[in-house]
């Protein structure tokens, strides 16, 4: 099997490389730069942009199987660069996986393509898409995943995973973001409620991609379907930052912010932000607000039934793992 990782070379691509590869899979992975250490891997790289789709299409040339993992992410930015990455660049992958015969394609979605900034607790797939969305991310990644589902069919499988929240050692975005913000004193709890989050460690969210794409084919019970994917044990969402602030060294969080307050500074802000067209994203949206102020967690019963998905690192081992890593084991 010759596998097509788009963002090979980030956090979740690139593991999901690294456990392709220590199963003798040969594959390529997909982004704009190049990574050496994919090229001590043994992964061979294409470089392109999702949406230029002559560059999609060589990528695509001779695969088995792709895993869609690259897309814009963040909670800030214009609407147009989110959906050419977003949207074009995954209608450009199907579009190249129908011409060049690619029987299998395996999505990475996000579960905040449901969320509405109110609470969801041990909702299942059925739960349906919001009909307004707080932030680019989300709302393009819904349209993506829609495509996704629509373009399944005899000739090309399809299947959407949602993994919550990934984390772990090399994590290059979540993590270090919370460590400086809270390095700077600038680190507030939102609310003061105990909301509960799903959660995923980087090996799970790994293993759940492989999972799906052996399970994934034409006609199979899988093809066109969506699966939340996690580490089935949620966290209470402020007591799991302050572990890995304590696992950094660092003090808990002590200030807290209510979450109207926070929610109406970040409406304020992206006003001002798109008003006068200032550089840099706002220290609060309303999207950021409401995620950090709600629970939100799933039931994965299905993943576990047609993936055969079983969180292998808990959160406890994955904590140690992390801490190893931040204090330079």
């Amino acid at each position: 099997m010759t596998a097509l990782v788009t963002g090979g070379g980030g956090f979740l691509g690139g593991a999901i490389a690294r456990l392709l590869r220590q199963r003798g899979r040969t594959v390529r992975s997909f982004t704009r730069t190049a990574y050496p250490w994919l090229d001590e891997l043994g992964v061979e790289q294409t470089l392109g942009d999702l949406s230029d789709p002559p560059s999609v299409e060589r990528a695509v040339v001779g695969v088995d199987v792709v895993f869609h993992v690259a897309a814009r992410a963040g909670v800030w930015g214009r609407y147009a660069d989110y959906f050419a990455t977003n949207v074009t660049g995954t209608e450009n992958i199907l579009a190249a996986c129908r011409k060049h015969g690619v029987q299998k394609l395996v999505y990475t979605s996000t579960p905040s393509v449901v969320h509405t900034g109110v609470d969801l607790e041990g909702v299942d797939e059925s739960i349906p898409y919001p009909k307004h969305f707080d932030a680019a991310y989300p709302e393009t990644k819904a349209l993506a995943e829609k495509a996704v589902l629509a373009a399944n069919g005899p000739d090309l499988a399809t299947v959407a995973l949602r993994p919550h929240l990934i984390w772990g050692p090399g994590d290059p975005h979540l993590i270090p973001r919370l460590l400086a913000r809270a390095r700077e004193g600038k680190l507030r709890r939102i609310g003061s409620r105990a909301v509960k989050v799903d959660v995923t460690y980087i090996d799970n969210a790994a293993d759940a991609h492989l999972l799906a794409a052996e399970k994934l084919a034409p006609g199979s019970p899988v093809s066109g379907k969506t699966y939340f994917i996690s580490n089935g044990e949620p966290v209470e969402l402020w007591g799991f930052i302050d572990r890995i602030l304590a696992e950094a060294g660092l003090p808990p969080i002590t200030r807290t912010v209510s979450a109207w307050k926070a929610r109406l500074a970040g409406r304020v802000l992206e006003w001002v932000y798109r008003g006068l067209r200032l550089p840099g994203e706002p220290s609060m949206t309303r999207f950021v607000a409401n995620q950090m102020s709600t629970s939100h967690w799933y039931n994965i019963s299905a993943a576990r039934r047609d993936l055969g998905y079983e969180p292998r690192v808990s959160i406890d081992e994955g904590m140690r793992r992390l801490g190893e890593k931040l204090r330079g084991g």
